[in-house]
């Protein structure tokens, strides 16, 4: 039947491995990444995605530890908000709380596994996904806006472009989690230190726990360190074999 060949060769396409990357690209999207986060323009552009990521790991935690998902919204600013419903208090809050500042650098992780494995459709295919169901939860014009151009552009790639532009996309984007989820918590600290975030992740957080705000600054860094760490291994793979070496 032509919509089961179909649907079986979009299955087939979606799970197949694409070639891998020459080193020299893995090299060059790394340093695309870094100096996007690095620079202070494309930063207070791209930082969107960053945001969209944060404000959809409280999303996810919010949702895994039963409390009532009521919104998002994302601001122009590059700011973000999740409401949600339950206890004020308690393992639930704690770990949507935490999910946030986090949740960049764990889904650059996710998608550093997914490309050492060389799943490029299947990554870009999961990034819509994602924008589309997040997209039920936004509560702003904005919001709505950033995601569809964001999910546009992800789709537009995965489905028109060559697999060289792909594969650069790919990587860029990985690279830019990982590279972008150590930035806000530096950012994050700067700002508190002025007293200008009374009502941050960290600050909720320690309310809720027996540990200072600044200790929750630290969680977030060492975490968002050591996921950079472990994505760039996987995203190196390419370069370890062109030089015979393996992970």
């Amino acid at each position: 039947m032509p919509l089961i060949d179909g649907l079986t060769t979009l299955w087939d396409k979606l799970l197949s491995a694409q070639p891998a990357p020459p080193p020299l690209l893995v090299l060059i999207t790394a340093a695309v990444a870094l100096a996007v986060v690095a620079t202070r323009v494309p930063w207070r552009v791209a930082r969107n995605a960053v945001t969209i990521a944060h404000e959809g790991g409280h999303a996810l935690a919010a949702l895994l530890t039963g409390r009532k998902l009521r919104g998002v919204r994302l601001h122009s600013d590059t700011s973000g908000l999740t409401l949600s419903a339950g206890r004020p208090t308690g393992p639930g809050m704690v770990l949507t709380l935490l999910a946030g500042y986090i949740a960049p650098s764990l889904i650059g992780l996710a998608g550093g596994w997914l490309l050492a494995g060389n799943r490029i459709t299947l990554l870009l295919w999961i990034a819509v996904a994602l924008l589309l169901a997040m997209l039920v939860l936004i509560r702003n014009v904005f919001g709505v806006l950033s995601l569809l151009v964001t999910g546009g552009v992800v789709l537009a790639v995965s489905w028109y472009a060559s697999p060289q532009v792909q594969a650069a996309f790919a990587w860029t984007s990985v690279w830019f989690l990982l590279f972008g989820g150590v930035r806000p918590v530096f950012e994050l600290q700067r700002v508190r230190s002025r007293g200008r975030m009374p009502e941050s992740d960290a600050d909720q957080l320690a309310r809720l726990t027996p540990f200072p705000a600044l200790f929750w600054v630290a969680v977030f860094a060492l975490v968002n360190l050591a996921v950079l760490v472990g994505g760039a291994l996987l995203l190196a793979g390419p370069i370890l074999s062109d030089a015979g070496l393996t992970l």
